[in-house]
């Protein structure tokens, strides 16, 4: 039996979690005879490292939020120089990979997120790994910690950055394919449409660990009267409790839900989602066409998303300086603006080369078959069954 190991970050639940599980899913569904596991390198490594580096990254994008902005920008997204300083953090990383790779015996590794396709980029290089690797990306971009030499596939959110792939780190096309965020088999799509035009229901979400700004909403939603509003507060309990104790019809506060179908049913259910730029958030509401307004972003990636979603008119950023609800409803009820988006949309997802679920896990299955990394020609070959 074949084995597929995933590899997300971080133990708490992120986009890079929720992409490895949707396709995990997929595979339970539409193939058999593999196994597969999904692990956490810096756990793997060391718990008390994972929860001080996990602590310490919630804390510091809480309190301040410019200086990691800062930060991710000068360190994670800005071009560097080809080869990186091989600093000491990174050696003991590699040996735990390769450590890893030793116990596991995968024959298939898929990346959702950069620091392990980094580390595996490096032992390829070293020769020191011959497994096949999928890097899948969970942002509108691509930072430079991800790894590319020696990398066998990449899942991309966009045409814009398959091109850049191609110009900037000469990866071949066919080892590419625009598959969108990928998101869990069970979030439908939908026909565009308010299905509560006389009373909108409204979706704000604030993020796994309830982060985002909602409390900063709370004199506004408190004085509605023209919309109902479901608030999910992640695992923000402390978030969950304070909006219970308002004790209003027309607002529910919404715990972590972890079932995509109860998702799925919540989408169907409202007419449109204010939330942050998050990868996966975001892609989940551009496949259920539901309008997307953008109050609050977390420093850093969100930042890069929200210009992307910007620049393709994608989303509507909202104005803190004006009325939140009546911002809201002169867009929802506006069909020139509601035309404008789904023209928008329907370009967004014209690029997408790789939707359906049963397509990603086919390419997968195909990658799972290649025993060494340096045979190209065997996606080459396959480029009809991939492409058709």
């Amino acid at each position: 039996m074949k084995k597929i190991l995933f590899l997300p970050l971080f133990r708490m639940q992120s986009g890079h979690h929720q992409v490895a599980e949707a396709l995990m899913d997929m595979l339970k569904k539409h193939t058999s005879g593999v196994t597969l596991k999904k692990v956490d390198l810096l756990s793997y490594t060391s718990n008390s490292l994972e929860k001080m580096i996990t602590t310490g990254y919630l804390k510091w994008i809480r309190y301040a939020p410019e200086t990691y902005n800062l930060a991710y920008k000068n360190l994670f997204y800005v071009s560097l120089p080809k080869e990186r300083s091989f600093k000491w953090y990174q050696h003991i990383f590699l040996k735990k990979m390769e450590q890893l790779i030793a116990e596991e015996k995968p024959d298939l590794i898929v990346c959702t997120h950069g620091f392990p396709s980094y580390l595996l980029s490096q032992l390829k290089i070293k020769g020191k790994c011959n497994i096949p690797i999928i890097n899948v990306y969970t942002d509108f971009f691509i930072n430079n910690v991800w790894g590319s030499k020696g990398i066998d596939f990449h899942f991309l959110p966009s045409q814009e950055l398959k091109e850049k792939l191609i110009i900037k780190n000469q990866i071949p096309k066919h080892s590419m394919m625009v598959t969108g965020i990928p998101v869990h088999e069970e979030i439908t799509k939908r026909a565009r449409g308010l299905k509560n035009a006389d009373r909108p229901k409204i979706l704000i979400s604030g993020g796994n660990s309830g982060l985002g700004g909602i409390l900063n909403l709370e004199d506004e939603l408190k004085k509605s009267t023209d919309c109902d509003y479901f608030v999910l507060c992640g695992n923000n309990k402390k978030l969950y409790d304070a909006i219970d104790t308002w004790d209003l019809a027309h607002i529910n506060p919404l715990p972590y839900i972890s079932s995509r179908s109860e998702m799925n049913k919540l989408y169907e259910e409202v007419d449109a989602i204010v939330t942050k730029p998050g990868g996966v958030t975001i892609s989940e509401a551009l496949r259920k066409r539901l309008p997307i307004f953008v109050h609050s972003m977390l420093p850093g990636q969100e930042e890069i998303n929200l210009q992307y979603l910007k620049d393709h008119k994608l989303v509507f950023e909202l104005n803190h300086n004006l009325s939140f609800e009546k911002q809201i409803l002169s867009i929802l009820k506006d069909h020139k603006k509601m035309d404008q988006w789904d023209i928008s949309i329907e370009s967004y997802q014209r690029e997408i080369e790789l939707e359906k679920p049963e397509r990603m896990v086919e390419v997968m299955k195909l990658i799972l078959n290649l025993r060494q990394a340096s045979k190209p020609s065997y996606l080459t070959n396959q480029s009809k069954v991939i492409y058709s």
